[in-house]
């Protein structure tokens, strides 16, 4: 799982997916919109809830 806040490698993220290239997840916050702890607890959070085969092609956007 990779955590981002780059929105050029969101959309390149899911144009992958679109092709059916296997990716190992992506979680997404825009710059703005989630402070550094929020992101910390959400991707805590995010990492006690989900092994990584449940991350598999998956984009998780947080704030959650």
């Amino acid at each position: 799982m990779l955590f981002r806040q780059d929105k050029d490698l969101l959309i390149l993220t899911h144009q992958c997916l679109q092709a059916g290239i296997e990716l190992s997840g992506l979680v997404y916050a825009h710059q703005l919109s989630v402070t550094i702890g929020q992101a910390v607890r959400d991707l805590e959070l995010i990492a006690k809830a989900f092994g990584p085969e449940d991350m598999l092609n998956h984009i998780v956007f947080i704030p959650l």
